[in-house]
């Protein structure tokens, strides 16, 4: 009796198209084809979370003709999977012998000579192209839904989530659409900050919880009709417990992913005046009890109470910064955001080490607006689980306009900052269908 030849197809399989179909055809006709799907902290050490979940793509790939087994692949590098199945071939399309793929394609064929398996590369399938795909799906959106359970897939996915702030529809544009390649990997924002310094910056108001939730709730709807990444809303305070249920209700319902509450009472003061200004701090029991509140409103299992803890601001020191930590956990808090205005992160990191002994945590957020110097990397290595840019996009905003306005004012003319400016054609055609 004649076995059946192994045969290894990796992919991720987000969305499948002619080119796929393709593969799998011309590997089963070399044997019994198993696919390595790759899972969500595969796809995303290298590029963009997929949009469906692991158990969607298994059950789509599980209905393909030819394919007779699907397993996880845990890595982007296929070989701890090869050396577990041995298959007798690997087939794959001839598009991955350049770019963030061409070192894995040498292991495979490395891993392969051990027991004699060979690499068979399939012409890749023109006109398909699942950059232009996922392009085409960002402009079509996304639903309040699987918006809102995109940040803890991402959690679950990434060693560290990166969040950009936006304050109104362009900026969220920016975050949604900015991408660099590095090192052959493809790095890109996870999610928007809807901060409401920034939120009241832009609206002309001080950050003092002026601005109300309904105003608010306007930059919201004008980032979710332009994006499709998860969405942190930053609510000061949250206000006193009976309106901080509706605020919850309202964010989980537009299918915003998590809100942020900090520790203090009284008129809200930015938190990077420290004690130059009058703060005060909630007491735990107070703030426990708000979150309890928070908890018990939420409809989903999928929308996020952050606890942002105010201790380092506020010169309270570690010790309570870590008893309030354990409190809020234990009331139900689905993250902790330790807070720092200082310019080093020591202290940030200090906490960030005791807070790995707790036997109970949830992801740990910071917000690096003063000790900038500090790389992810290192954030990561501490414990990090999000990092949150919540001003920058602002910041680096007023000052050009500035210049734009003062330029103009000086010369009566505007040719002295056209070289600097967004070209005419362009700013016609910059959102999506403006031709």
């Amino acid at each position: 009796m004649n076995m059946k030849k192994r045969v290894y197809v990796g992919m991720s399989a987000d969305l499948i198209h002619p080119g796929h179909l393709n593969i799998i055809k011309e590997a089963e006709k070399l044997g019994e084809v198993t696919v390595g799907l790759l899972t969500d902290k595969a796809i995303a050490s290298y590029k963009r979370l997929p949009y469906l979940t692991y158990e969607q793509r298994k059950m789509i790939v599980e209905s393909l003709k030819g394919v007779s087994h699907v397993v996880p692949q845990e890595t982007l590098d296929y070989v701890p999977n090869l050396k577990r199945y041995k298959p007798d071939y690997v087939v794959h399309g001839d598009d991955w012998r350049t770019g963030v793929q061409a070192e894995v394609r040498l292991r495979v064929i490395e891993v392969l000579r051990e027991w004699g398996g060979e690499l068979v590369e399939i012409p890749y399938t023109k006109g398909i192209s699942s950059t232009e795909f996922n392009r085409h799906l960002r402009q079509i959106g996304t639903t309040p839904e699987v918006r809102m359970k995109r940040l803890r897939r991402l959690l679950d996915a990434k060693p560290l989530v990166r969040v950009l702030e936006a304050h109104n529809g362009l900026t969220g544009l920016i975050v949604e659409n900015a991408k660099v390649e590095h090192n052959g990997i493809e790095k890109e924002f996870d999610g928007i900050w809807l901060s409401s310094l920034t939120d009241s910056l832009a609206k002309g108001k001080p950050d003092i919880e002026y601005v109300d939730l309904t105003s608010r709730l306007q930059t919201v709807q004008d980032i979710l009709e332009v994006t499709t990444k998860p969405i942190i809303y930053d609510a000061d305070t949250g206000g006193i417990p009976e309106h901080f249920v509706f605020t919850v209700k309202t964010l989980e319902r537009l299918g915003v992913s998590a809100t942020i509450i900090e520790d203090k009472i009284g008129l809200k003061k930015n938190s990077l005046f420290g004690t130059d200004v009058e703060q005060t701090q909630d007491s735990i029991d107070n703030f426990c009890h708000k979150i309890e509140m928070g908890k018990k409103a939420r409809v989903t299992e999928d929308f996020m109470i952050i606890a942002r803890i105010e201790s380092f601001i506020l010169k309270q020191g570690l010790e309570d910064a870590l008893r309030r930590g354990r409190a809020y956990i234990e009331a139900g808090a689905d993250g902790i955001m330790i807070h720092s205005k200082e310019k080093s992160p020591s202290e940030i990191f200090t906490f960030c080490r005791a807070y790995k002994q707790f036997s109970r945590r949830v992801p740990l957020v910071v917000v690096p607006t003063s000790y900038s110097s500090v790389r992810e990397e290192e954030l990561t290595s501490e414990g990090v689980n999000i990092v949150i840019y919540a001003n920058q996009l602002i910041r680096s905003a007023y000052p050009a306009m500035v210049r734009t306005a003062k330029s103009i004012l000086e010369h009566g003319r505007t040719s002295q900052v056209e070289e600097e400016i967004l070209p005419i054609r362009e700013i016609l055609t910059l959102i999506p269908g403006a031709k």
